[in-house]
């Protein structure tokens, strides 16, 4: 039997769409990891296109459940994530100590 290929394939269940689609747009607004910041660095869609986007593709429901999800979450904002790691790291120094 022949391979396909060398390297091995990973097979992924949600595949990265490609970056010139919305669908890339939605991937990673769902994606916990990839900021706002770094979304218009790739796509040029800032904070309020990618609202718009994911309000027009997505069902109202799951639409609420990922304004949520993203408004509490610090980690899709950068200056958000860096402030809310030195807090985490502040704790845990004080907490070492004692």
């Amino acid at each position: 039997m022949k391979k396909k290929s060398l390297l091995p394939q990973t097979r992924v269940k949600n595949p990265e769409p490609k970056k010139k689609d919305d669908n890339w747009v939605i991937w990673a607004a769902w994606a916990d990891r990839i900021t706002f910041e770094e979304i218009k660095e790739k796509t040029g869609n800032n904070e309020s296109d990618v609202i718009k986007i994911m309000r027009k593709n997505l069902k109202p429901s799951a639409f609420r459940l990922w304004r949520k999800r993203v408004h509490n979450k610090s980690i899709k904002h950068r200056k958000k994530f860096k402030y809310e790691r030195k807090m985490l790291r502040e704790k845990i120094r004080i907490t070492d100590i004692n």
